[in-house]
């Protein structure tokens, strides 16, 4: 049994915005107030980032068209004692999945780790 890091990409709309800032904020206190009133504070809630087709730099997940606002965010959530990468991934995907009900998600990484290591994401070699 392992332990991974699971990351997922999730699309949020927000409605009635009129800059990318306030999307975001919206976006991230409403994920995040979902994800709390079902007791899973474990789960990391950040704005994604998207790389620009030109330069490939990154920048925020965000589109706003006629006031409503398309936000992809960014949830990562620790399981502990799974069977494998992809056994990982369903958990991660059902437990995020149930709080968040009509929440697009994809997951995106998944990195192994041992019990006593701190893991980010792009710090493996």
């Amino acid at each position: 049994m392992s332990n991974y890091l699971v990351a997922m990409e999730a699309a949020w709309l927000v409605r009635d915005v009129e800059d990318v800032d306030d999307a975001i904020g919206v976006a991230v206190s409403e994920a995040g107030k979902r994800l709390n009133d079902q007791d899973m504070d474990y789960v990391e809630v950040e704005v994604g980032a998207t790389g620009c087709p030109a330069c490939g730099e990154p920048f925020d997940s965000a589109f706003i068209a006629a006031g409503t606002s398309l936000v992809g965010l960014l949830l990562e959530m620790k399981v502990f004692n799974a069977e494998g990468e992809e056994h990982a991934q369903r958990i991660a995907k059902s437990e995020i999945g149930g709080a968040l009900r009509d929440v697009p998600l994809e997951v995106v990484e998944t990195i192994e780790y041992e019990d006593e290591e701190e893991v980010e994401f792009g710090d493996e070699e």
